[in-house]
């Protein structure tokens, strides 16, 4: 059984990536090849300087590419927060997915007999780029090669 929490007209994660990917083949932009900027390439990192995983690797090197972002670092709304930083306004975050897959021992009503059960969690959450935050150490913002 599938259940959705979607808010209103709200997109799933799968589908706005999903649309965002074919809106830029059909602009004839291969997203998936990494432009250079004169910056150090990384993967996109957590606020704590942890690489992200997945596809949010595609996607935020993607959405960093659309929107100009040079800095690699991605946080939510409370960690920029907490880093005595603000959001600039009018800033729009974008989505981070978290997955996970796992077995829970389940047990039938019926029988009482124990078996595993797979279960997967999908959630997004909102993320902003450095370079949409203002009062951030500077350890967040890369340097351009000259």
């Amino acid at each position: 059984m599938t259940r959705q929490r979607l808010r209103g007209d709200a997109q799933s994660p799968a589908t706005r990536i999903t649309q965002e990917i074919v809106a830029r083949l059909e602009a004839g932009t291969k997203p998936w090849i990494k432009p250079w900027r004169g910056v150090p390439v990384s993967r996109p990192l957590r606020a704590c300087g942890t690489p992200y995983r997945g596809m949010n690797v595609f996607w935020l090197w993607m959405v960093a590419d659309m929107c100009g972002y040079a800095s690699p670092y991605w946080m939510t709304y409370n960690q920029a927060q907490g880093l005595g930083a603000q959001v600039r306004k009018g800033e729009t975050a974008t989505i981070a997915i978290f997955y996970k897959s796992y077995t829970k021992e389940i047990e039938s009503p019926d029988t009482g007999e124990k078996s595993d059960e797979a279960r997967r969690v999908l959630k997004a959450y909102p993320v902003f780029n450095a370079d949409q935050i203002e009062g951030l150490p500077e350890r967040f913002h890369p340097v351009a090669a000259r």
